[in-house]
Order: structure tokens, then sequence, then C-alpha cells
């Protein structure tokens, strides 16, 4: 889990933040959030890349924690 405070806005996102929060298991990403340049805020859930709405960390963390837990077989 990395977040930045950036001077710039990464393109295509609405705030001053840039992220990566990533779950790896058996050396591959499962779960990842991250708002690289260029595609802008997405996540990654076990091999597919979708859209994600950022709205603020300790909501992303919340996201991030709910989709490993479903991915892990757990209960929420």
């Amino acid at each position: 889990m990395v977040v930045w405070l950036v001077p710039v806005r990464v393109p295509a996102s609405h705030h001053d933040f840039k992220y990566t929060v990533v779950y790896v298991r058996n050396e591959i990403r499962v779960v990842g959030y991250d708002n690289e340049r260029g595609k802008g805020e997405h996540k990654h859930l076990d091999g597919a890349e979708l859209p994600y709405l950022f709205t603020t960390i300790a909501q992303l963390l919340i996201d991030f924690e709910t989709d490993v837990t479903a991915i892990r077989g757990e209960p929420i």
C-alpha cells in the first residue's frame, strides 16, 4: 500500500493523490487499485481490469479490504 500526495494531479484523476494498493498471492496480483498515468482510476480483480470511482483514501481502503475478503472467501 502506497499513497503519495502529489503536487500535480495524475492525468484523468480529480484529486491530489497517486496510489497503488495491492494484494498478492503466490506472486500473482489478485486484487489491486491504482490510478496509473494514462489509465486513470481502476482496479484489478483476479485478472480483470475494471473502472473504479475514487472518493477518499478511507473509502479506497474499505473497498480494497472488501474485495480481498471476498476473493479469499471470508465472510464480509
